[in-house]
């Protein structure tokens, strides 16, 4: 687990002026990963983000810049992915993020070397920041889980093994993309009335689920559990995600093996991976609510217990083809935070490999939907209209049940504390395109 070192110091300010902007989200302390380029120019690369501005990192590591543990991890950092800088570990990490702190601060030495690496954000387009070798879907918002299952089974929404283990599945690594256009699904959906055949055409139900991901950085052997105790020096950091949802899809083909097609036709996240050293100042006691089982002991350290949660804001918002040609806003339609997650990172981990299965750099692990007690902290449009029943007021005018044709889709995240520089994990932002006939 990261302790607070020199690179969290809340005084620290850089010679580029942007990141000191409150308002801009990747200050000095933040410094996101990404995999970007020019737009429309030369091949993607790792960079990392400060204030307004991408830094160049494969150029950077053709200047030798760093020694030790920073230079081999800024090595790493060439080519088209993160990957070959996820394997290295905590040590190569840190090292990096120190170096790098230090070149990006004021008065650094190193400022006329890394001033012409920088590209603005306003001119890159980015691709998905590592080759995603698996993805895993969790469930670990109890708040989601209920509100959910009351749809279902009013006097009994969670399932009894809900409290005990962290529920997941395998899903699709190869349709996960940044800022997506994705064209809506189509397959089929439950009969209209018992023994029938079912329908077959575009989903009608197509909703957003707010979610984190969980970036694995270095991978453990096949055989091989990983401990709650070291769990967390194999995360490289989270990012926001999108895990779109078809429900009509969902409600017809999940018994018994669970999603399907209602998943694997988008999951959309940001370009921007926010290390787990970054958040080390929004750590959080892991507390369960008195009356609920205790983990089992594989899934429980004294660690975890103490600092295992992230005070992580998250956002949605929607913007649909209307209020876009009016020129307006967005509409916020929920808030959330992390916090309220039922399980944490490392655990999530713990029992992935609680079996002996072997994760690899840059595995993906999705913490589900992240919805808070409050029905406006719903991480999805199934709660915020109880199933479609009662249609969201947008605006300017239109309502909701479900997504259409057009809507736009943007989730952020945020962390905020007194004194201390805000950071951002930008936004993952997708749009639903007219199904393919």
């Amino acid at each position: 687990m990261t302790e607070l070192n020199e690179t969290h110091d809340p005084s620290l300010r850089s010679w580029v002026e942007s990141a000191n902007d409150e308002a801009n989200g990747f200050p000095v302390q933040n410094l996101p990963y990404c995999v970007f380029r020019r737009a429309g120019a030369g091949d993607f690369r790792p960079g990392v983000g400060i204030g307004d501005r991408i830094l160049d990192l494969d150029a950077l590591a053709k200047a030798q810049p760093f020694t030790g543990d920073a230079a081999r991890a800024l090595a790493a950092c060439q080519g088209p992915e993160l990957n070959a800088l996820m394997a290295l570990g905590t040590a190569a990490w840190s090292a990096l993020r120190l170096a790098l702190s230090r070149a990006l601060r004021q008065g650094s030495a190193l400022r006329d070397t890394l001033e012409p690496l920088l590209v603005p954000q306003s001119e890159a387009e980015f691709a998905v920041p590592a080759r995603i070798g698996d993805y895993t879907d969790f469930y670990i918002s109890v708040h989601h889980a209920t509100a959910v299952g009351r749809q279902f089974r009013p006097d009994n929404p969670l399932l009894p093994n809900y409290k005990w283990v962290p529920i997941g599945y395998h899903g699709r690594a190869s349709s996960i993309g940044v800022q997506q256009h994705f064209p809506r699904p189509v397959g089929q959906t439950r009969p209209s009335q018992e023994g029938g055949a079912p329908a077959f055409g575009p989903c009608a139900r197509l909703d957003y689920e707010l979610e984190l991901g969980v970036f694995v950085g270095t991978g453990n052997p096949l055989g091989r559990r990983i401990a709650m105790e070291e769990a967390e020096s194999h995360v490289f950091g989270l990012t926001l995600l999108n895990d779109w949802s078809a429900r009509d899809l969902q409600a017809w083909e999940y018994q018994p093996l669970g999603p399907f097609l209602s998943k694997n036709f988008a999951s959309t996240i940001s370009p921007w991976i926010v290390t787990l050293e970054a958040l080390a100042p929004f750590r959080l006691p892991f507390q369960r609510a008195a009356g609920d089982p205790q983990p089992l002991p594989y899934l429980a350290s004294s660690r975890n217990t103490a600092a295992g949660a992230f005070d992580i804001r998250l956002q949605v918002s929607l913007s649909t083809g209307r209020s876009r040609e009016q020129g307006a806003p967005a509409a916020t339609l929920s808030r959330s935070n992390f916090r309220h997650a039922y399980w944490t990172v490392a655990q999530l981990l713990a029992h992935h490999t609680v079996n002996g299965c072997n994760l690899q750099p840059g595995d993906l692990l999705g913490t589900g939907t992240l919805s808070g007690p409050d029905v406006s902290e719903a991480g999805s449009l199934l709660e915020l209209t109880q199933g479609g029943k009662a249609p969201l007021s947008l605006p300017w005018g239109e309502s909701r049940t479900f997504l259409e044709d057009g809507d736009e889709v943007t989730l952020s995240a945020e962390c905020v504390k007194p004194n201390y520089p805000r950071l951002s994990f930008g936004a993952s932002v997708g749009r639903v395109l007219p199904a393919l006939t």
